[in-house]
């Protein structure tokens, strides 16, 4: 418990220096909307393309971890929709709740697996986040659409902006450059790594500042549904799948990790543009950001 809390413990400090930084609005202005947009569109990417361009990645079980993670997700995914007449929501809400259920916090696991295992844990983090962004923004969208929050025009910009997601595309662009063998020649290595460098503490950072503590105030149906999901039910359905798959123990750590992560802060945005309930989402992100600070090392503690 203790190599997990100090592994762990670093991260969570930066997550709440962030809130720290939010609640008395430093440095102000819109320098962290603006910091996010850097983060999300040029340094995240630079790391996966860094990480996956130059990794092993034929050392990571990439079908026993696809298994694992997208069967959990499309498993809970469906249940979600199967509890929605019992759990009587509205369609923004309920739309709200499902991303609860089955987005992940990128920056957090990606920094967690690093601070777990190193260079192996990022490796292994960086093929995750290749398996699951797509299936969690289908899935996502796929539930706007269902419970018709949508109009056609919305449609059409949500599925545009699926094709043009930066991780998705740093994911593909880094796969492609190992499986070519180009990797990243030159200059090119040391500069991209230095630039993604950057990515996880200021991520880190920045999910802290996106905390809104007054939404804590709503406890719903909504709320406790998808709490129970991503925070409990997920983790326990990866570990045992990963256990009866015989995953190594790096590979099923990072999986565990992911599953039990508190849900994505840019659920938020996704939740205004496409006719969510963007309070619920604001509750959900932030109280399952701070109980994951608790539940997170008591998972891998059971994992290890």
């Amino acid at each position: 418990m203790e190599g997990v809390g100090n592994a762990l413990g670093p991260l969570f400090l930066l997550i709440l220096l962030g809130a720290g930084l939010g609640w008395f609005r430093q440095p102000g202005g819109d320098f962290w909307p603006r910091m996010e947009r850097l983060i999300y569109f040029l340094l995240f990417p630079a790391m996966l393309v860094s990480t996956l361009a130059t990794a092993d990645v034929g050392q990571v079980p990439v079908a026993r971890l696809a298994l694992t993670l997208l069967g959990a997700m499309t498993l809970f995914g469906l249940l979600m929709w199967g509890l929605r007449s019992r759990l009587r929501l509205a369609a923004p809400a309920f739309t709200s709740a499902f991303q609860g259920a089955l987005r992940f916090n990128t920056y957090v696991g990606v920094a967690g697996a690093a601070a777990l295992h190193g260079s192996a844990g990022t490796t292994v983090a960086a093929v995750a986040v290749a398996l699951m962004v797509p299936v969690a923004n289908v899935l996502c969208v796929a539930s706007f659409i269902a419970a018709g929050t949508l109009g056609p025009a919305s449609l059409g910009r949500s599925l545009a902006a699926l094709t043009r997601n930066p991780l998705i595309l740093a994911c593909l662009t880094g796969i492609a450059l190992n499986l070519s063998g180009i990797g990243l020649p030159g200059w090119s290595e040391p500069g991209i790594e230095l630039l993604g460098r950057a990515a996880l503490p200021l991520g880190l950072v920045a999910v802290g500042v996106a905390l809104r503590p007054a939404a804590l105030l709503r406890l719903d149906r909504g709320v406790w549904a998808a709490n129970l999901v991503k925070l409990g039910l997920m983790p326990a359905l990866v570990l045992a799948l990963a256990l009866l798959l015989g995953l190594d123990p790096v590979t099923r750590d990072v999986a565990l990790l992911f599953a039990a992560l508190p849900t994505a802060t840019s659920a938020y945005i996704l939740a205004r543009q496409l006719g969510g309930d963007a309070e619920l989402m604001a509750a959900l992100i932030t109280g399952q950001t701070l109980l994951a600070m608790a539940s997170l090392p008591l998972w891998l503690r059971l994992a290890g």
